[in-house]
C-alpha cells in the first residue's frame, strides 16, 4: 500500500470549531467523507475504517461533529438539525473542493449514518456513493415515558441542558476489550440534549418515510444483535429505496467495525465497494 498522509486541523464550520483530520494516500481513486456516532469521535476510526478505506486507495476526511471529540460546543448539544446538516455541507465542499475530480463517498455509523442518509435524500450534495453503518432510524430500545415528556418539556424551557443518553457500552460490541475501550476513552460522553436528541429521532423516521427518494448506490451494514440501534429500522429503509443493498450481519452488535463480526463487515464493504464501481459525477 502507497505511503500515507496523515493531518488533523482545526477549522471554523458553521461558527464552531471543528477538529478533523485528513488521511491522504497517493493517487487517490477515490474520497471519503466519514461521519461518526453519538458520544464519540473520528479518532476512534483511525484503527479499523480509516486504513480499510487507505487500503483500498481511498482519502479519508473525518471530523468530530459539534459537542463530540475536540469540536467546540457543549458536550451533546447543538442548534438543532440544520446546524448538523450546514455542518456535513462545509465538509462535504471542503472534500470536494480539494478533490474535484475523484468520485466521493459518504460514510455514516449511527448518528452518522442518520446524517448520510438524511444529507443526500434532503439534497444537500450527491455524493457518487454512500455506507450507513448501523444508522440511526430507529432506538432498540424505549425511553422511560417520564424522560420522554420530560425530554419534549425541556426542549421548550432549556433546549441547551443536557442529561444522560441511556446508551449502554455494552452494547457496543461483543468483543470486552472494545467496551473497556470505550468506556476508558477520556473524549466520549454520554450527555445528549432535547435539540440533539429528538430531532435525530424525527429524521430518521423521515429518512425511513423517504427512502424511495435514493439515487445513488447505497450500502446499509447492520448488525441483527445491535441492541442499540434497532435492525428493524435498517430493514424498512432498504425495504423502501430502490437500488440499496442490505448487508445484515448475523449477530453482530453497535459497532461492527469493533466488533467479533468485524471481519465480515469489512468484506461486505470491499464486496460493495468493487461492485458499485464508483466513478466522478
Amino acid at each position: 500500500m502507497a505511503a500515507i498522509r496523515h493531518e488533523e486541523f482545526q477549522e471554523n464550520w458553521v461558527g464552531i470549531p471543528i477538529h478533523g483530520f485528513l488521511s491522504e494516500v497517493e493517487k487517490p481513486t477515490a474520497a471519503v467523507l466519514l461521519v461518526h456516532g453519538f458520544g464519540e469521535h473520528s479518532g476512534r476510526y483511525l484503527e479499523g475504517v480509516v486504513p480499510f478505506f487507505n487500503q483500498q486507495g481511498y482519502t479519508v476526511l473525518g471530523f468530530d461533529l459539534i459537542g463530540h471529540g475536540k469540536s467546540g460546543g457543549k458536550r451533546g448539544h447543538c442548534a438543532g438539525y440544520e446546524q448538523l446538516m450546514e455542518l456535513l455541507s462545509q465538509a462535504f465542499t471542503r472534500l470536494k473542493t480539494r478533490y474535484p475530480n475523484l468520485p466521493v463517498l459518504l460514510f455514516g455509523h449511527s448518528l452518522g449514518g442518520n446524517l448520510a442518509l438524511n444529507f443526500v435524500l434532503r439534497e444537500y450534495g450527491q455524493p457518487n456513493g454512500l455506507i450507513a453503518s448501523s444508522p440511526y432510524l430507529r432506538l432498540a430500545f424505549q425511553p422511560p415515558a417520564w424522560k420522554w415528556h420530560l425530554g419534549k418539556l425541556l426542549g421548550h424551557l432549556a433546549p441547551s441542558i443536557t442529561v444522560p443518553s441511556g446508551l449502554d457500552p455494552e452494547g457496543i460490541s461483543q468483543d470486552e476489550q472494545e467496551v473497556q475501550a470505550y468506556l476508558a476513552d477520556p473524549l466520549i460522553h454520554d450527555r445528549v440534549s432535547p435539540t440533539y436528541s429528538f430531532p435525530v429521532i424525527e429524521a430518521g423516521e423521515w429518512a425511513i418515510e423517504n427512502a424511495g427518494k435514493l439515487n445513488i448506490p447505497t450500502l446499509i451494514l447492520h448488525g441483527s444483535a445491535d441492541p442499540i440501534i434497532d435492525p428493524d429500522g435498517s430493514r424498512a429503509f432498504y425495504g423502501a429505496a430502490s437500488g440499496a443493498r442490505l448487508e445484515m450481519i448475523e449477530g453482530g452488535y453497535h459497532e461492527l467495525h469493533h466488533d467479533l463480526e468485524r471481519k465480515r463487515y469489512f468484506k461486505a464493504m470491499e464486496t460493495w465497494l468493487k461492485e458499485a464501481a464508483l466513478s466522478p459525477r
